[in-house]
């Protein structure tokens, strides 16, 4: 419904951002880095998403889209709800989580308060197959930076980058002049982004 809220921070507490927009304060729940890059009295620009039903319209905001695409990512896991979500996002970042899906991490999960074993397998399970299906729809961008560097570690930074709402000719060319075969997939990631936030 709400592409994104612009306006001044009126109030902010734990998992709240108070916006101000025209006389109206819209309440945004959010996370922890979301909350950490707002000030009071300053004007924000928070990416939204509107949770509808019959006794609730709750407004979810954040600082970035990278984190929005996330949020909503895993609200498409079975058993996941907004405020497992946010926790989880308040406790990881975007790429973070990425990583820890690709890999099958579930230790970085079961962190999160609210996540247990169970969950987080559900979580890599359901986001490992999206991921996976979305590198096998990418263009000839992902393609080509797989098949120069063997595949493998490049794919999974590529997917990664892919989840984070990248499109394939930006994480090809950021891909470009990494040295895959030796880095891991995180610092893969990291070198990528470094270079796109340039």
């Amino acid at each position: 419904m709400f592409y994104y809220i612009m306006g001044t921070v009126a109030h902010m507490e734990e998992g709240l951002a108070v916006i101000d927009c025209g006389g109206v304060g819209y309440a945004c729940h959010t996370t922890t880095s979301t909350l950490s890059r707002l000030k009071k009295g300053e004007t924000a620009k928070l990416f939204t998403y509107c949770n509808i039903k019959e006794d609730a319209f709750d407004i979810y905001g954040f600082f970035t889209n990278e984190e929005l695409k996330s949020f909503q990512m895993l609200l498409s896991v079975s058993g996941v709800g907004p405020k497992v979500a946010l926790s989880i996002l308040s406790y990881t970042s975007p790429d973070r989580l990425s990583l820890a899906i690709m890999t099958g991490d579930e230790k970085a999960l079961t962190q999160v308060q609210g996540v247990g074993k169970k969950m987080a397998q559900r979580i890599i399970l359901e986001l490992k197959d999206k991921l996976g299906s979305m590198m096998t729809e990418m263009d000839s961008g992902f393609e080509a930076v797989a098949s120069v560097n063997s595949g493998g570690k490049a794919a999974e930074a590529a997917a990664a980058l892919a989840a984070l709402g990248y499109s394939a000719s930006e994480a090809g060319a950021a891909l470009k002049g990494i040295d895959v075969d030796t880095l891991p997939v995180e610092e893969i990631i990291r070198a990528a982004l470094k270079k796109m936030m340039k």
